[in-house]
Parts: C-alpha cells; sequence; structure tokens
C-alpha cells in the first residue's frame, strides 16, 4: 500500500507540475513547492517506516498523509490557473468538481488514523473499533453534504459551475453539515485521547515513541504563540510563524519516523521539557507585554515609545526568574528522574561536604533517584584491570557502559539496570556525579596503595626474618662450628705442646685449614648480603655476572657512580631477570641497559623468549618488586605469549 500511494503521489507531483508551468505568477510556484516538498518528506518517511516496520499500518498512513498534501495543493493551484486562464488547462467534469469539494476532510481523517495506530499499528483495545469506522463514515457523510450544497462553484471570472447529484434544502445541509463536522472534530479529540491511553497502559519504550509525537505536536500551538508574538510587535504574522508552521508539517512525519525506528536517539523528555518550558515563558511574557503596552497606552498614548520601552523592560526582567520557575515546575511534571537524580547527586554532595555522609554512597543514591535496582557505579582505578565498585569488588559490565569522565579521562562508568532513565539523562548524570566519582576513586587508590605497603611491609618482615634465620643456620652449622672446633684443637695444643703427647704442628696445621675454611664461609656469607663485585661499580659487575650466561647478551650500562643501595638493587634486579631468562624463556639473545636520566635509574633487561612471565605472589620477582618499593621505585613486567619479556626498573636516584 505505501508503494502504491507513492507512486501515486509521483504521478500527482508531475501532474501538478505540468499545472504550475500554466501559472502566470510565481506565487502559485512558491506554493506548490512548499506543500509539496512537505508532503515528499511525509511520502519518503512512511516508505522508510513501512520498509523497515512492515505489518505496521503507520507507514502507509504517513504516505496517504504525503499523497493528500500534494493532492490538495494539486487541486488548489489548478483551480487558481483556471480561475485566472479559463482555457489554460482543460476543464474537468461537474461530477469531480462537486465529489471533490471538501475532499481536504481526509487529510484530517488521515491524521486521526495516525494518532489511533500509532505506534505498534494496532488500537487501543477492542472497544476502539468503532472509532477508525465511524471516522471514515463521518468524512463520507461531510463530504456528500458538501457535494448536494446548492452553492455552486464560481470562479472569479468562469462559469458557474452546477451541482451534478442534486441538491437538499438549505436548512437540512445545513444542520447536516454542522453535525458531520462537530462529529470529525469530536472523534478527532477521541483519536487523540487514545495517546493517553496508550501511555498509561506502555511500557519505557513505548512511552518514548508517544513522547516523540507529543514533541512534534507542541509545534501547532507553538506555531500559534509565535504567530500571537508578531501580531503584538509587527502588527501582522509574518516569517516566523510560517516557519513554524513549515517546521510542525515536517516535523510531525520526522518525529514520527524518529519514534518508530531510533525513539532512543535523544532524550525526548528533555526536548519535551525545554518546549514546555519556553512555550509557557514565551505565551506569559507576551500577556505581560500586552496587557502593560494596553495599560500604558490608556495613559501615554497608543504610539507612545515609552510604553514599548518600558514593557520590553518589563518583560527583560522577568524573563530569567520566570524560566528558571517554570524550569523547575516542568522538570517536576514532565520529567522527574533527571529531576530526582540531580537533586539527589546535590544533596549528598553537599551532605559529604558537611561531613554527614560518604561519597561511596552514590551508587544507592542513584538507584533510589533514577528507580534502577540494579544500577551499578564502576571506578576505574590506576593499576587496577578493569572497573571495581565502590568496596573494590570488580564489576562485570553487561549491555552497554555510560563513561563518567573528568577531565577528558575516564574515571568510571554507569552500568544502567532495567530502569527507564535513558542513555542521554544517564549521562547528565554522569556529567553531575564525576567530582564524587573522582573522591571515590582517589579514595579506592590510596586505600590500595596503603593495603599494597602493608603487604609488602609484612613482606619485607618475613624476608628479613627468613634472611636471619638463614644467616643463623649458615652460621651454626658453618662458620661457628668451625670455629668452635678451631678452639678445642687450640686449646688441646696448649695443654700437651711440653709434653709430646699430640702432634702439636700437624694440630697447628689442621687449625689453620680450619680457620681458612671459616673465612671462606664468612665471605661467601657476606657474598650473599652484597655481592663484593660491586666493590669496582655496577658496571664491573654486570660485566661479571654476564659473563656467566651462556648466551648473548647485549650490554650498556654507564660508568656513573650511584649510590649503594641503588647499585645493589639494580644488580639484584638484573640477575633475577637474567636466571629467569636462562632457566625458563628459552632465549637466544639477552639485552641490560641502565640508564640514568631526570633523577632516576631505569634498569631494562629484555630477551626475545617464548614470554608468559607474570609478576605472581611468591615468585623471585615478587621479592624484586618489594625491594624496588622499598626504594620508592617501581617495577614493571612486559611478558606477551611469544614475543620475550621485558623487565624494567625504574629507581629514584639524586641528580
Amino acid at each position: 500500500m505505501a508503494i502504491v500511494m507513492s507512486l501515486l503521489t509521483g504521478a500527482l507531483i508531475v501532474a501538478g507540475m505540468v499545472v504550475v508551468a500554466r501559472s502566470p505568477t510565481t506565487d502559485d510556484v512558491a506554493y506548490f513547492a512548499g506543500v509539496v516538498g512537505v508532503g515528499a518528506v511525509a511520502t519518503v518517511v512512511g516508505l522508510v517506516v513501512a520498509r523497515r516496520r512492515p505489518g505496521n499500518v503507520v507507514g502507509p498512513l504517513l504516505t496517504w498523509i504525503g499523497h493528500l498534501m500534494v493532492f490538495l495543493v494539486t487541486r488548489e493551484v489548478y483551480w487558481r490557473v483556471l480561475d485566472r486562464q479559463p482555457r489554460a488547462l482543460p476543464v474537468v467534469s461537474d461530477w469531480v468538481v462537486a465529489a471533490l469539494r471538501e475532499s481536504g476532510v481526509w487529510l484530517l481523517v488521515a491524521v486521526g488514523l495516525l494518532l489511533l495506530f500509532f505506534p505498534d499499528g494496532r488500537l487501543p483495545g477492542r472497544r476502539w473499533r468503532w472509532v477508525p469506522v465511524a471516522l471514515v463514515v463521518d468524512a463520507v457523510a461531510f463530504q456528500a453534504s458538501a457535494a448536494l450544497d446548492p452553492t455552486v462553484y464560481r470562479a472569479q471570472s468562469a462559469e458557474p459551475v452546477p451541482v451534478p447529484f442534486g441538491t437538499l434544502p438549505e436548512g437540512v445541509l445545513l444542520v447536516f453539515g454542522l453535525i458531520t463536522l462537530l462529529g470529525l472534530m469530536a472523534l478527532t479529540v477521541v483519536c487523540a485521547a487514545s495517546l493517553v491511553v496508550k501511555y498509561r497502559r506502555a511500557d519505557e519504550v513505548r512511552r518514548a515513541q508517544l513522547k516523540w509525537l507529543a514533541l512534534a505536536g507542541l509545534g501547532l500551538p507553538a506555531t500559534l504563540i509565535g504567530c500571537g508574538v508578531e501580531l503584538v510587535l509587527v502588527g501582522r504574522p509574518a516569517w516566523f510563524s510560517l516557519a513554524a508552521l513549515i517546521a510542525v508539517l515536517v516535523g510531525t512525519p520526522v518525529a514520527t519516523a524518529i519514534a518508530m525506528l531510533r525513539h532512543d536517539l535523544y532524550d525526548v523528555d528533555r526536548a519535551l521539557a525545554g518546549a514546555v518550558t519556553y512555550g509557557a515563558v514565551t505565551a506569559v511574557l507576551l500577556g505581560v507585554y500586552t496587557a502593560m503596552s494596553f495599560a500604558a497606552g490608556i495613559v501615554l498614548g497608543p504610539k507612545s515609545t515609552v510604553a514599548a520601552a518600558g514593557a520590553t523592560a518589563a518583560c527583560a526582567l522577568a524573563l530569567a526568574p520566570l524560566r528558571m520557575r517554570l524550569q523547575r515546575r516542568v522538570d517536576r511534571r514532565l520529567y522527574p528522574l533527571r529531576q530526582a537524580a540531580l537533586s539527589a547527586i546535590d544533596g549528598l554532595r553537599e551532605r559529604t561536604h558537611a561531613g554527614e555522609a560518604q561519597p561511596e554512597e552514590l551508587e544507592e543514591v542513584l538507584r533510589s533517584a533514577l528507580r534502577d535496582p540494579a544500577l551499578r557505579v564502576g571506578y576505574l582505578v590506576p593499576g587496577v584491570g578493569g572497573a571495581i565498585d565502590a568496596a573494590g569488588a570488580r564489576t562485570n559490565p553487561v549491555g552497554s557502559v555510560v563513561p563518567v569522565t573528568q577531565g577528558g579521562v575516564q574515571i568510571g562508568l554507569l552500568l544502567p539496570g532495567v530502569g527507564a532513565a535513558s542513555r542521554e539523562l544517564l549521562r547528565q548524570v554522569a556529567a553531575a556525579s564525576a567530582m564524587l566519582v573522582e573522591v571515590v576513586r582517589l579514595r579506592l587508590q590510596l586505600s590500595g596503595a596503603l593495603r599494597e605497603v602493608e603487604a609488602s611491609r609484612a613482606r619485607l618482615v618475613q624476608v628479613g626474618d627468613h634472611e636471619r634465620r638463614r644467616l643463623e643456620r649458615d652460621l651454626h652449622d658453618g662458620a661457628q662450628q668451625r670455629l668452635v672446633s678451631l678452639g678445642m684443637a687450640l686449646r688441646l695444643a696448649q695443654r700437651h705442646i711440653h709434653d709430646g703427647a699430640v702432634d702439636v704442628d700437624g694440630l697447628l696445621d689442621q687449625s689453620v685449614a680450619e680457620l681458612g675454611t671459616a673465612v671462606a664461609e664468612l665471605r661467601q656469607i657476606a657474598h650473599g648480603l652484597r655481592p663484593s663485585t660491586l666493590d669496582g661499580g655496577l658496571g664491573a659487575a654486570l660485566i661479571a655476572l654476564t659473563q656467566s650466561v651462556p648466551m648473548t647478551v647485549d650490554l650498556d650500562v654507564p660508568d656513573d657512580q650511584l649510590p649503594d643501595a641503588v647499585a645493589t638493587t639494580a644488580y639484584y634486579v638484573a640477575s633475577e631477570a637474567l636466571t629467569n631468562a636462562v632457566k625458563h624463556a628459552e632465549a637466544r639473545r639477552l639485552g641490560v641497559w641502565v640508564v640514568r636520566s631526570n633523577g632516576v635509574v631505569r634498569v631494562r633487561i629484555s630477551d626475545d623468549g617464548r614470554g608468559g612471565t607474570t609478576l605472581r605472589a611468591g615468585s623471585g620477582l615478587a621479592g624484586l618488586n618489594d625491594r624496588v618499593a622499598a626504594l620508592g621505585g617501581s617495577l614493571t613486567v612486559a611478558s606477551p605469549a611469544g614475543r620475550g619479556t621485558v623487565v624494567e626498573a625504574v629507581l629514584p636516584c639524586g641528580s
């Protein structure tokens, strides 16, 4: 049906262009082009809706509306041309002239049916079945009464056209026509009322669709208000009211298509609230201006510039407070979720500042204000993969998320549930709550850092205890035993040095050997605390370390003297990374680079092995991480599978 109607509309446009070409004035051309443009928009939109929503009568109804607009303007231009040039066009039959009288009523019928079947193509209920039938029957009756009207069609220069169907008494036709006209108006109101019924029964998607149509309908009173403003200011309707009317005629099918196809394209509640607010402000200011101009005109004269200036000043002074007050009232009525959410955020911010609430309550506040019990707030904390909630637990985003940004950086996200909030509203809520999200994020980051410090301190204590026990064990089992044995041997030699009962020389030789062994063991223990190769500097120590590696090593170390703690830590980082590469990486080539700049020392060890290394708890790298962190530095490990491993430590060092 939509395709057939579109083809008929195209044929009418061609016929209308032929008619307009015979017109002697450009007014007919402009009139025809303007209305045809609006009708073409409705037709194209109807085709798109019919294609995207097959089986829904809204698309065909839109194409019918476009067809009727083109038909009516073509008929009107035809009469105009025939009026000015009776022989310029072929004269249609009297029967056609009579039948087409008041055919514009079908445009009202089409609009009524659109209201009745929008948006799902179904009636509000079974009790509404009589409405479309009554609407069509009433329109036929009204057009029939017009066809039987004894008033002949008389053009200014054309001959009168008689009524071919016969006539009825004038009084009967007057009463009949009035009844059918009032019936049409009443049925149109009923069709509009069906939208209210549908809205009350609809889910959130249907309500958003109905709001789009209501937004387009607000253009009609806006046009009337604009026309009133022009009448007051310039004394006649001007370009604004004409532009507003065209916007309404074009905007209605476009809004219908948006409602049918992309109802979530924009926050329709916000648009409705803004339209109602500014329309009400304009109407009130128009009334104030008119009343003050009239009152001042009585006193100062109808053309007094003082009266006009005073009325204008009064309207200017009343504009801002009036708009703010009306905006709050309209938001509460038409946009309750937005008003509730923004008020709740402001209230939480004020209570937090006063110490009466915690910013972590943001999630509960938004759930209550937006009536979405499943809504969650996620925080993006540096160093933590993914988003976490206020308690530090992971949040797994499902479906669409709304980012929360601060200074162009994403700091969190809103994860809506099944509430009524639109995406545009959620974006506004995200912007309004950005400061609270940033506070919670910083607190989470600080809490994580404190926990890491405590854990690192505990690990350092454990490592220290372990090292003390190891030293105690090594000293007890090694050097201590040898020194005790050495003391006993020397005491034995002392007692028998003169009686010759023991071989003193052999005993002393054995004691010297034991003493050498004890010294070697003590040196080995000391080397575990600080490698002796560091006595020659970090470069010499790393050269000695890499010489024992059974593969090619690229070494780049400056000759700078580093603080002992920094050099020792850098050495152990390189040692652990090289050991892991030799044991596990299956690498062919290694690289060690040490760079000192801007007050830090960077130690970077890379290999071309299989990768897959992680900084897991209990590993040697985790111990190195604690050692590096104890100096205020940081350790990173990049080890993608199959692409080698890079271990880099950044150690603070005075420049």
